[in-house]
């Protein structure tokens, strides 16, 4: 979402002409790296279309569809010209916005924009500021007006005390988008003022995002503090945008007209009442939008051009929208709309004119406004929704490819697990009855989240479930309920309702890691409704088993006994899902979605699971089975003499030192590590750090973390990766705008870079913490030699003010262009370390958290092993160092061809780094180089897998 700020305003700027202030604009855009130079022709040609003059001196240059290929982030620049620019037609402009967007992103920032052209004239204001931040303020425009129209009020609502009208007030203005998260509890703590006749008033400044007033009567009488009870007005007050509302209610309440409130039988008489506008009863059509990129600059010109010729009024809104609508005349009030492909627009017309208005109306939006449009392809009918076959349980004998979740082999019986049925009234027994039974649930179900906070012992699991513990306590959450408890809803029917909703808006998001979080949502649910049931949930027999779920919550995963379960294998669900994370952490055999056929199997059925492989076998044959016991004795023999071998170097039989370190994302983890074996640190995550805080830590709380890592290394060195978090992961205050997809949007170092403070800060706290022991700091998601280059500087500035004496500088390999870069980064970087779960994704163009395509995303694909190779050899000739960060460094095909490649360090998972060391002893170096070229010349993972394995 486009956001305006005073960095982005150029001041007091000439121009001779409009071509000119163009040009101007258009290195504005290139300078700041939002476009190419040759975006400038996409400027100039959109002009050539019709003028992008928006009024009151305002003009919004934009390039074409055409030319978007030419946006490199989405942004804009201002530029004033206090003498102006004629930009034809005699409409001199003051202040021009160059906007780079690649889609519709700019519908919003017209909003904001139009919004300030209200009443009044801005040209002067904008000739004569001085500052950016003048501009700022006038853009920002008049206060919003007050939010008063049908979806607002509510009438008839049951209800049986005030604090549930209350609760129904407040809902009713977070669904209209006036209020957020919070505004229930303080307007819960407001004074109510009677007003007479049963009226009440209750206001609070808390959480308002826009001002509102809603209206809500219950089913029946009530009382409040010995006076009657009909009506209760509940405002999100912001300025004096209620001030005409309020004046209009005190008029009716003087003159004796209360029942035009506690009486009124539909909304429309309660906002005429308060003066609000109510929507014309004229002719009126609803229509589609079909242009691609919205209700733009040009497609609005030609609406309100077409509107104004006719002579009477015409309206539009947004269907569903209560309003009255706004002047389809109006270029800025048509663009205030934001109105998107899709969306239904409902045109109103004179009785005087609607005959002819209306039809054409109709013609012009499907020729598409001035542009090519393609139509929406809705059926007429509804689609015949297709009939489910049951899930066919696999053969016995047969094989099924799953996606390998946690490494290991299991033998064991399923058992196959379905979701827990609850059985409850949808109706409660009195809203004060059913709130305390859900403040117990949550009470419990809380202390028990807090139990298995305090007895995990890897920090990856406290995460989890300290994660699971706020959203328990999420406040928007807890008010959806309250509103369903108002409403007369049992404890259970309103808990179950609003996370299942919760759970589906998740499931609905473009990406896959935040979607799986929605298993997340139903477990924390499901732990609730539980206890407010009496239902035990399931408890694994005491024979050793392997789990069969649709989705294993990590509530179960977490609590399962190590020493009974032998394996999970999940129906859906990807490599990412918390329950993997889990089982990887606790060393628990896992396959992912391996289909839903598995929820069909007989209790009881002998499954073999390979969590290396991602291979299950139902049913095995005897030979297969005594194989896969075998194998499992001798992985057994391995783990224990590795791990009594842990503390010797990682050689080579011919000599070649192999450096092994540990991947940790807590400085609690790092001691554990180190009586591991680890040689140093490879990677330290300090998303934990900042994710801990409230808001962003500063640098005492960052130089204590980074110290305690460095004293428990005793001396090894500690490779740190700066912040990386995006729209794929972000924090909660750093709000970043939704990306249709985050894994190729501003993530990363390209984040860093845009609030240099928190990464300066980051870095001060590093060099701080070093106190002369050996310290690496890595950028992650580099893509381009100026990232590097501008992270760099930033880190010798400060060098010069903290002296480090033992510092390297470098980055990681994540994206194919950093690979292809890397001869000439070399020469520049001191390190590289590589991060082959995302190089993975991005060379093979495979979302590595895909429930179904996840499992072809192999790092052993020759593609991938090229840009590894094609890494290590830059790094050599400049003389530098290379590592692998990712999950395969610990895959145990993998560890040859690594070592063959030239990588120089191995980072794994703690628990990993004995088996890592142990696989290094038994190889050959050069052996291993001459495997690893002829693994560059085969055509798939698989192949080369299947090479690995009859050579090793």
């Amino acid at each position: 979402m486009l956001e305006l700020d005073a960095s982005q305003i150029q001041m007091g700027r000439v121009a001779a002409n409009k071509d000119e202030a163009l040009a101007m604009l258009g290195d504005a855009l290139a300078s700041a790296g939002l476009a190419t130079a040759a975006y400038l022709e996409g400027l100039r040609a959109r002009e050539a279309q019709g003028s992008t003059f928006l009024g009151q001196g305002i003009a919004i240059p934009h390039g074409t569809p055409q030319t978007r290929d030419q946006v490199l982030r989405t942004g804009v620049c201002l530029i004033q010209f206090p003498a102006g620019v004629d930009w034809g037609n005699g409409q001199q402009v003051y202040l021009a916005i160059a906007i780079a967007a690649q889609s519709d992103e700019h519908l919003h920032l017209l909003q904001l924009l139009t919004r300030a052209l209200g009443e009044g004239d801005l040209s002067q204001a904008l000739r004569e500021a001085r500052e950016p931040a003048q501009i700022l303020e006038l853009l920002q425009g008049a206060p919003q007006a007050l939010a008063l129209d049908g979806q607002l009020v509510a009438l008839g609502q049951p209800a049986e005390d005030f604090d549930e009208l209350l609760w129904q007030g407040a809902r009713l203005l977070r669904q209209a988008g006036c209020a957020s998260s919070g505004f229930a509890l303080g307007l819960a703590r407001g004074e109510p003022l009677p007003l007479g006749d049963g009226l009440w008033w209750l206001h609070s400044e808390a959480s308002v995002e826009r001002p509102g007033l809603a209206f809500v009567t219950p089913a029946q009488p009530l009382s409040f503090r010995g006076e009657a009870l009909r009506g209760l007005f509940c405002l999100a007050s912001q300025g004096e945008a209620h001030r005409q509302a309020l004046e209009r209610l005190c008029d009716v309440l003087i003159g004796g007209r209360a029942a035009a409130f506690s009486e009124a039988s539909n909304s429309r008489q309660v906002i005429e009442a308060l003066g609000g506008e109510v929507p014309p009863d004229w002719p009126s059509l609803a229509l589609p939008l079909l242009n691609a990129h919205g209700l733009h600059a040009r497609p609005a010109k030609v609406l309100s051009e077409l509107a104004q010729g006719f002579a009477g009024e015409i309206r539009v809104r947004l269907q569903g929208d209560a309003g009255a609508g706004v002047s389809a005349k109006s270029l800025s009030r048509l663009l205030a709309l934001g109105a998107r492909r899709g969306q239904m627009l409902e045109f109103s017309a004179e009785p005087g004119i609607a005959d002819a208005a209306l039809p054409a109306l109709r013609a012009a939006l499907a020729a598409g406004l001035g542009e090519t449009v393609e139509p929406l392809h809705e059926e007429a009918s509804a689609p015949a929704v297709p009939v489910q076959a049951a899930p066919v349980a696999p053969l016995a004998g047969s094989s099924l490819q799953a996606v390998a979740a946690s490494p290991g082999i299991a033998i064991g019986p399923a058992l196959v697990r379905t979701p827990p049925v609850f059985t409850f009234a949808e109706r409660g027994q009195g809203g004060d009855h059913e709130r305390s039974r859900l403040d117990e649930a949550l009470r419990s179900v809380a202390a028990q989240l807090q139990r298995l906070v305090d007895g995990a012992g890897v920090a990856s699991i406290r995460e989890i479930f300290s994660a699971h513990l706020a959203m328990l306590a999420d406040p928007a959450l807890r008010e959806d309920v309250e509103a369903r408890l108002a409403t007369g809803a049992s404890a259970e029917a309103a808990w179950q309702l609003e996370v299942e909703a919760a759970a589906r808006r998740q499931e609905a998001l473009h990406d896959p890691l935040l979607a799986e979080r929605a298993a997340d949502l139903r477990d924390i649910g499901n732990r609730v409704l539980a206890h407010l049931c009496g239902v035990e949930l399931p408890r694994e027999p005491s024979e050793p088993y392997i789990l069969v779920m649709s989705e294993v919550g990590p509530s179960d995963v977490a609590a399962l006994d190590r020493q009974r379960v032998a394996g999970i294998v999940t129906a859906r669900g990807g490599a990412t899902a918390h329950s993997a994370i889990i089982a990887r952490a606790l060393g628990i055999p896992a396959l992912v979605g391996a289909g839903d056929g598995m929820l069909a199997l007989a209790q009881g059925t002998p499954l073999l699971l390979d969590g290396d492989s991602g291979l299950l076998r139902v049913a095995p044959a005897a030979a297969e089975r005594d194989q896969a016991l075998r194998e499992r004795e001798q992985a057994q023999r391995r783990r224990e003499q590795a791990h009594a071998e842990r503390l010797q170097a990682a050689q080579t039989r011919d000599g070649l030192r192999v450096e092994v370190a540990a991947n940790i994302g807590a400085s609690g983890e790092t001691a554990d590590a180190v009586e591991l074996g680890a040689d140093a640190v490879g990677l330290l995550r300090t998303e934990l750090v900042f994710m801990e805080h409230a808001q962003a830590p500063d640098q005492a709380a960052q130089e204590r973390e980074y110290r305690r890592v460095l004293d428990a290394l005793d001396g090894r060195p500690l490779v740190v990766r700066t912040l990386d978090v995006g729209g794929d992961k972000p924090l909660p205050y750093w709000p970043m705008p939704a990306e249709e997809n985050p894994f190729l949007g501003v993530r990363g170092i390209r984040l860093s870079l845009q609030r240099p403070e928190i990464l300066e800060t980051q870095l001060r706290a590093l060099l701080a913490s070093a106190d002369g022991r050996p310290l690496r700091i890595m950028f992650p998601m580099v893509g381009a030699v100026e990232e590097w280059r501008a992270a760099r500087d930033m880190v010798q500035r400060l060098r010069a003010e903290i002296e480090v004496a033992d510092l390297q500088l470098g980055i990681m390999i994540e994206v194919p262009s950093a690979a292809l870069l890397a001869p000439v980064l070399a020469r520049e970087v001191d390190f590289f370390s590589i991060g082959t779960n995302d190089l993975t994704q991005y060379c093979l163009a495979i979302d590595r958290g895909h429930p179904t395509l996840s499992a072809q995303a192999d790092g052993l694909h020759p593609a991938v092993l090229r840009l590894i190779e094609m890494t290590a050899t830059a790094a050599h000739a400049e003389g530098k160092w290379v590592g692998v960060c990712g999950e395969l460094a610990s895959d145990r095909l993998a560890v040859p061809l690594l070592v063959g490649l030239g990588v120089d360090e191995l980072s794994v998972t703690p628990r990993s780094i004995a088996l890592v060391k142990a696989r290094v002893r038994e190889l050959d170096s050069q052996q291993a180089r001459a495997l690893a070229a002829r693994a560059l010349t085969l055509d798939s993972a698989g192949a080369v897998r299947a090479l690995v394995a009859e050579m090793h």
